[in-house]
């Protein structure tokens, strides 16, 4: 079994570019940065720890999700109108097929995991 260890995870430098949201709602569109981790044997979608910049833009994952937000603030409002303010230190999980819009407030870093959806 492997032990994966990133100290000081919200200070950390080798996190790479990978460009902007997918369906921005804002000018300038958000800009992403992500370094993944592979779990070996580990059922999720994904993990790692992920970063975006100030704006607005539309959550297009579509699996369920728990992250842990570092550093930053922002807002996730529901397509049914339930805002979530959320800033350092909160955790958050969403339940499969959790739309709605992000506003990023200030640089967001957060170590997240994706679930797959509970087979019916």
């Amino acid at each position: 079994m492997a032990v994966i260890h990133v100290a000081q995870t919200a200070d950390i430098s080798d996190i790479e570019p990978i460009g902007p949201v997918g369906k921005p709602l804002s000018e300038p569109a958000c800009q992403l940065r992500l370094r993944e981790f592979d779990i070996a044997g580990a059922s999720s979608l994904g993990q790692g720890i992920w970063e975006c910049s100030p704006g607005k833009f539309r959550r297009e994952v579509k699996s369920a999700e728990v992250m842990h937000i570092l550093s930053g603030k922002g807002v996730f409002t529901s397509d049914n109108g339930e805002a979530t303010v959320f800033q350092a230190g909160d955790t958050i999980m969403m339940s499969p097929l959790t739309q709605g819009v992000w506003e990023i407030q200030e640089t967001v870093r957060k170590v997240y995991v994706l679930l797959p959806a509970a087979e019916a």
